[in-house]
C-alpha cells in the first residue's frame, strides 16, 4: 500500500496532523495501535480530570462547543472530545493496526504492520506528553483514607486560580504558553520540566504541596536509591521547594507586568504572592520499606516513549529522536505531541 504520509498514533496530535494534511489535498493514512484515543482509554485512572479548562481545548477546526468553558473535562468527555474531532475531520484511520518497524527505502519510508506494509514519503511520529500526577493521586489516596507520603522531585507550582482567573487563562494571553523553543538557550532542560502541579476541579482549588501537607501528607525527599530493604532519599527537598516557588513568582510578576500595560489592573483582583512551601526543616533520608509501614509505591516519574520498531539512524545517546522543532534529522520524517516541540504548549491539547 502506497501513500503520501504515514501518520502513527491517532491521539489529538495525530489527528491534528491528519486535519492540516487534508486541508492540503496530501493523501494519507493514520496507524492506531487499538482505538482512537487508546492512551487516553488505557493509559489513565478513571478519575482523572484534564488540568487545562474547556475553552483550551482548541484542535485544527474544531473547539469546545459546550456551556461550561471554565469547567474541567474528565476522561469520558476527553475520550468522546477526541472521537468527535475524528468523526468531524473524517480521519482515514485504521485501528488495531500495531506499526512493527518503519526504515528508509528507496527515497521514503517502509512502516511495517501486523496488517500489511505501507509505503510512504513521509512519516509522522504522534507521541503525547507526561501529564502531572503524582500530586492528584495523593490526594486522592489520602481521601481514601490511606496514610500518603510523597518523595519530592523537581516540580513546577502555580495557582490553580490568581487575581480571580485561571492561570491557563493568564499563561495563554500573556504569551506564556506560546513560547518558542529558539527563544532558549538550554532547550533540553526545559524540554525535560515536569508538567505544573494542577488539577481540574469544580471549585478550582489548588493542588499543590501545601494543600497536601494542610491534610496530613507527608513529604520528603526524591528517592536516590534503595538498599537492604530501605529507601534512600536526597536532602534536596528544601532547594527543590525553594526554586519553585521562586519560578512561580516569576511568573506571577510576568503576569502583573502584562496586565498593568493591558489595562486589566481595575478589572482583575489586586496582585498578591502564596505562602512560601512548608516543608521540614531536616526531612528524613530513610525509610524501612519492610515493616508493614509501606503498603504500596505508586512511581509517578514519568516515562520514556519506546522506539524500538524504529529502524533510522535518528536517536541520541539518551535515545530521544533528534529533531529541530519536530523536524528529525532523517528527511521526511516528523515528531508530534512530545514537550516543548516549538512552543511551550506542544504537548497539550491546545498546542497541537
Amino acid at each position: 500500500m502506497r501513500v503520501t504520509t504515514v501518520i502513527i498514533g491517532a491521539g489529538h496530535a495525530g489527528l491534528a496532523m491528519s486535519r492540516c494534511l487534508a486541508e492540503r489535498s496530501i493523501d494519507h493514512v493514520v496507524l492506531e495501535r487499538g482505538e482512537v484515543a487508546n492512551s487516553w482509554k488505557t493509559e489513565r485512572w478513571d478519575s482523572l480530570r484534564l488540568l487545562t479548562p474547556n475553552w483550551q481545548s482548541r484542535l485544527p477546526g474544531f473547539g469546545y462547543e459546550g456551556d461550561d468553558p471554565d469547567g474541567f473535562r474528565d476522561m469520558a468527555e476527553t475520550i468522546a472530545f477526541i472521537e468527535r474531532y475524528a468523526e468531524v475531520i473524517s480521519a482515514p484511520i485504521e485501528t488495531q493496526t500495531t506499526v512493527t518497524s518503519v526504515r528508509s527505502v528507496d527515497g521514503g519510508y517502509e512502516v511495517a504492520t501486523d496488517r500489511g506494509t505501507w509505503r510512504a514519503r513521509t512519516v509522522v511520529i504522534a507521541v503525547v506528553g507526561a501529564s502531572a500526577t503524582g500530586t492528584q493521586i495523593a490526594a486522592e489516596a489520602h481521601r481514601s483514607g490511606r496514610p500518603v507520603t510523597v518523595s519530592v522531585g523537581e516540580h513546577v507550582r502555580v495557582p490553580r486560580v490568581y487575581r480571580g482567573l485561571d492561570i491557563k487563562w493568564w499563561m495563554d494571553r500573556c504569551g506564556v504558553l506560546d513560547e518558542h523553543y529558539t527563544e532558549y538557550d538550554n532547550l533540553e532542560r526545559v524540554r525535560n520540566l515536569p508538567s505544573p502541579q494542577l488539577a481540574g476541579s469544580d471549585d478550582r482549588h489548588t493542588v499543590d504541596l501545601n494543600s497536601l501537607t494542610d491534610v496530613g501528607v507527608k513529604l520528603i525527599g526524591r528517592m536516590a536509591g534503595l538498599q537492604d530493604g530501605r529507601a534512600q532519599f536526597s536532602g534536596s527537598l528544601p532547594n527543590l521547594c525553594t526554586l519553585a516557588d521562586l519560578k512561580m513568582n516569576r511568573l506571577l510578576d510576568r503576569i502583573d507586568e502584562w496586565a498593568t500595560d493591558n489595562g486589566l489592573d481595575e478589572s482583575a483582583e489586586p496582585p498578591h504572592r502564596f505562602e512560601p512551601t512548608r516543608f521540614e526543616a531536616a526531612p528524613p533520608l530513610g525509610m524501612t520499606l519492610t515493616s508493614g509501614e509501606i503498603r504500596t509505591i505508586i512511581w509517578a516519574t514519568g516515562f520514556r516513549p519506546d522506539y524500538s520498531w524504529l529502524d533510522v539512524p535518528v536517536f541520541d545517546r539518551k535515545g530521544r529522536i533528534r529533531h529541530d522543532g519536530g523536524v528529525a534529522e532523517a528527511p521526511g520524517m516528523y515528531l508530534m505531541g512530545i514537550p516543548f516541540l516549538r512552543r511551550r504548549k506542544s504537548s497539550l491539547i491546545d498546542g497541537a
